[in-house]
């Protein structure tokens, strides 16, 4: 009964209101696809691995690129090295999908730095989260100093530590009826779903559109509840954008909800052991999987984020990629 919405804040819809607001028409939406950054075994960036990582993702069919944030190892990089990523992601995308640069730093002013910055590339969006340890009116002075940086949508990411602080859901909403720029979320927190139902009937039109995270895990859920995208790790964006797909073609029910086709559920039932092992292993399961597809280089990663897999790991991710290479092109 919600979703994608386009125009900017409205009061606090009431029921009746609230079940015909269902649209599809958020500036994004669909899959925005996060590459790794790719290691030489010097553990230096491999910049040549990037831009296939990214190259991979756009002819694979992603709607939007994502980028440098948490599955990019973007705590571990330098800010020279951040900005060189989202510069790089810039000219290879080229234009042909949207670029959502990744903002989130360790204070404020170092995410002011990296909005500044993304919006001289001219990307067409910024993602942050607070800093770790961030509460109350710092939160909200976050993202008024990343909106007035960026001059351009800002998306808050609501993630969970220890990648970073929950956002009240009341503050959330204040942020999007109050901020100018602040529009979208990227809601991956403890109760994603519910989470998203609560923006979507109390923040009104304020909100443009809800992705989820966590590699999809929760994809069929949060759709039926309004979400326009979700913003995965870009190593199986072939299926995710296979997914996708099947998901868009289901229209809305008599209440307005969005409809999960049988074949959409059949695509994510399939995926699942694929989604688990990443839950298990993260940016270490991203980067095994580039490798095997000979994407990458190495799967290696920087410390804290090194998380080695073992002889039986990879045997047991060999057996889900097969089983579910119906889903992958190459």
């Amino acid at each position: 009964m919600y979703s994608c919405r386009s125009t900017n804040s409205v009061p606090i819809l009431d029921s009746s209101e609230q079940t015909s607001q269902m649209t599809a028409d958020a500036d994004f939406r669909g899959v925005y696809a996060i590459p790794v950054t790719p290691f030489n075994e010097d553990l230096t960036v491999d910049w040549n691995s990037l831009r296939k990582c990214i190259a991979f993702s756009v002819e694979a069919g992603a709607h939007g690129i994502v980028l440098p944030v948490n599955a990019s190892e973007a705590p571990f990089l330098t800010d020279d090295e951040r900005k060189q990523v989202l510069r790089t992601g810039k000219e290879v995308v080229d234009g042909a999908v949207p670029i959502i640069g990744g903002v989130s730093g360790a204070s404020t002013a170092v995410s002011a730095d990296l909005t500044k910055n993304a919006a001289d590339l001219g990307v067409n969006s910024v993602i942050a989260m607070p800093p770790n340890g961030a509460a109350g009116s710092i939160i909200w002075d976050h993202y008024v100093a990343i909106a007035t940086a960026a001059q351009m949508p800002v998306w808050i990411q609501n993630n969970k530590p220890p990648a970073g602080p929950v956002v009240p859901t009341r503050m959330m909403i204040q942020l999007l009826r109050e901020v100018e720029y602040v529009d979208y979320v990227k809601e991956e927190s403890y109760l994603p779903g519910q989470v998203m139902t609560q923006l979507f009937e109390q923040a009104g039109n304020s909100v443009k559109g809800i992705m989820g995270g966590m590699g999809g895990r929760f994809l069929t859920d949060e759709y039926r509840r309004g979400s326009c995208g979700t913003m995965p790790a870009g190593h199986i964006t072939d299926a995710h954008v296979k997914l996708w797909k099947a998901l868009d073609t289901g229209g809305v029910d008599h209440e307005g909800l969005q409809v999960v086709t049988d074949e959409a559920r059949g695509i994510w039932e399939h995926m699942i052991p694929s989604l688990n092992f990443e839950f298990l292993f993260g940016v270490n399961a991203y980067k095994a999987v580039y490798w095997r597809r000979g994407i990458i280089k190495t799967p290696l990663t920087r410390n804290p984020a090194n998380k080695t897999l073992d002889r039986f790991d990879y045997e047991e991710l060999d057996v889900i990629l097969d089983r579910m290479s119906d889903l992958l092109d190459r």
